[in-house]
């Protein structure tokens, strides 16, 4: 059964339900019941930029008399982000339209008279990576670390010690709803996770699997998170040792989240993929709008910009060794590709990349998320918080059907 919706931008998962029909007259088959849940649309619901244009232009020329009194000149590669200013605002334009067309997106007016509800998020009373920190100080973990967790189609709960340091597996063909320390998440088919952090990566290489596709998300280092506290970041030193080369297959495709530092995307391309015998192939642009179509910020904004990128590489095989399934049609990786949508209002929440990427990879390979916050349909998943955002109240679901 289809596992993820057609447009690829938002989670939708098959599930069994409990309940069936009871066996008819002639003896035949119990028929199953079957729901879809959804991402909430309201966590969608992005209709003003984070900052207008005015208040841009007061912080704008704030910073500047600022600059003059300190004497500070900013070294910015000038050159390189107009290129990409040009791309994004043509780009995403004709992307825009063709979303204004399609009703996916709408004029602001059209629904800025509509009250919106509030939001009620899920309390973090289950808080992931305080059970990652307890998993290191449980003695007989040592003897579970080359083990996985088959959920059963009877499977509804786990308890804490069944997820420490090994993989959970979701082998079915439906979603799972289990409960952990009282809270419901969803696992999607074919899915299944590590939850641990950067210093129990273990179970991961003991999983026997290699992948075609690793995506990255790094907790970059900068100051917003330093003040704000709200999660842990690594050392560009850190991520260096994140084991690439074992969990790599040959020809794997990497694909590395990055925010818009330079400093940040130097250290990718010419430090952290050449120690990993990655060979830089494409850069990739996520452009963030609002349900009408305006940037979440200024294009032009000296801080924040209305869009992030991916860094994408191959691996580089130490020999010449043809490529595994040569038979497969693969289409070449395109440089610049944007990625237009409306952003989840949830803190970190990116878009799933297996609908964006479908047509440059194999069919049939061996998916990996690193640092991932929710699952994927078909991908192996890892992070301290790989289940945040499967929590069932982030969904709903879907009238029943058979």
């Amino acid at each position: 059964m289809d596992s993820v919706s057609s447009s690829g931008v938002c989670a939708a998962f098959i599930a069994s339900d409990s309940s069936t029909k009871p066996e008819n007259d002639d003896g035949g088959n119990y028929e199953m019941f079957t729901r879809k849940f959804v991402f909430r649309p309201e966590l969608f619901d992005v209709t003003k930029p984070y900052i207008t244009p005015a208040v841009h232009k007061e912080c704008q020329q704030s910073n500047e008399k600022e600059d003059l009194m300190n004497g500070v000149k900013k070294e910015i590669s000038i050159s390189i982000i107009g290129k990409i200013r040009e791309l994004i605002l043509d780009g995403s334009l004709q992307l825009i339209q063709e979303g204004l067309k399609s009703g996916f997106l709408y004029p602001l007016f059209e629904k800025q008279d509509k009250g919106s509800k509030p939001i009620t998020l899920p309390l973090d009373t289950c808080n992931l990576s305080e059970l990652c920190e307890m998993a290191k100080h449980l003695p007989s973990l040592n003897e579970m670390e080359h083990q996985t967790l088959q959920l059963v189609e009877e499977d509804t709960s786990v308890t804490e010690q069944d997820l420490f340091l090994r993989v959970v597996e979701n082998n079915s063909s439906f979603t799972k709803v289990i409960t952990l320390m009282g809270q419901k998440y969803l696992l999607p088919p074919k899915s299944s996770f590590l939850l641990s952090d950067i210093s129990c990566m273990q179970p991961l290489l003991n999983y026997r699997k290699t992948f075609d596709v690793i995506v990255i998300d790094p907790p970059w280092q900068n100051k917003s998170v330093k003040r704000s506290n709200r999660y842990s970041y690594l050392s560009p030193l850190q991520i260096k040792q994140i084991p690439i080369p074992k969990l790599a297959a040959p020809n794997c495709l990497l694909v590395t989240w990055v925010t818009n530092r330079q400093k940040h995307l130097r250290f990718i391309k010419e430090e952290l993929y050449p120690s990993w015998s990655v060979e830089v192939v494409a850069e990739w642009h996520w452009v963030k709008i609002t349900n009408s179509g305006e940037f979440v910020f200024p294009l032009d904004s000296p801080h924040k910009k209305p869009y992030e990128g991916l860094i994408l590489g191959r691996v580089q095989e130490k020999t010449a060794l043809p490529l595994r399934n040569a038979d497969v049609n693969v289409l070449p990786i395109p440089d610049h590709k944007l990625i237009v949508s409306v952003p989840c209002t949830l803190h970190s929440h990116k878009p799933p990349l297996a609908e964006v990427l479908k047509d440059y990879i194999k069919p049939d390979g061996e998916y990996l998320e690193l640092f991932a916050r929710n699952l994927q349909p078909g991908w192996t998943s890892w992070g301290n918080e790989v289940l945040k955002f499967q929590h069932v109240d982030y969904f709903i679901a879907l009238e029943s059907g058979s």
